[in-house]
């Protein structure tokens, strides 16, 4: 059995300490240990994004990244970037456009998008092609990815 390891992190705003096995993915940490549910467990592979975080102004799979790795680290939620009664553009944007299918990978979606455009705290303009672009590629498009890309007339 490995030794527990201190860990601190900075996630949306609030400082956490706790101790982890090694082993610990971050994803496990945020939704089980901090009881941050944004960011869903989705392929178990890495590739549809539902577990993104912004991880020091980076976009990270959370599958992919044990918790001690990410000793010290400021980390950004769907949590941190907006709620229900203050949503940010890029949460409005995909409200209005019906930017999501089954809304399961949304919060990585979002996350992603708005690290990538630097929105997180500038409340900046969101919603056009760019957004739905970062949304789309990479490893950002989600679980189901029945219908394509978002667009417009709406998700899917």
């Amino acid at each position: 059995m490995s030794k527990k390891k201190h860990v601190t992190l900075n996630v949306n705003g609030k400082t956490e300490e706790f101790l982890a096995e090694p082993r610990e993915l971050l994803i496990y940490t945020l939704r089980e240990r901090l009881n941050i549910t944004g960011p869903h467990i989705g392929c178990e592979t890495s590739h549809c994004g539902a577990c993104t975080v912004t991880i020091d102004g980076k976009s990270v799979k959370s599958c992919t990244m044990f918790a001690v790795q990410a000793e010290g680290a400021e980390i950004t939620t769907i949590e941190g970037i907006g709620g229900p009664d203050n949503l940010h553009p890029l949460q409005e944007a995909f409200k209005e456009h019906h930017g999501l299918q089954c809304g399961y990978c949304t919060p990585g979606m979002i996350t992603r998008a708005t690290r990538e455009r630097g929105h997180i705290s500038d409340g900046g303009a969101c919603g056009s092609a760019r957004e739905r672009e970062y949304a789309n590629d990479g490893g950002g498009g989600g679980r189901c990815e029945g219908g394509g890309g978002m667009d417009d007339r709406g998700g899917g």
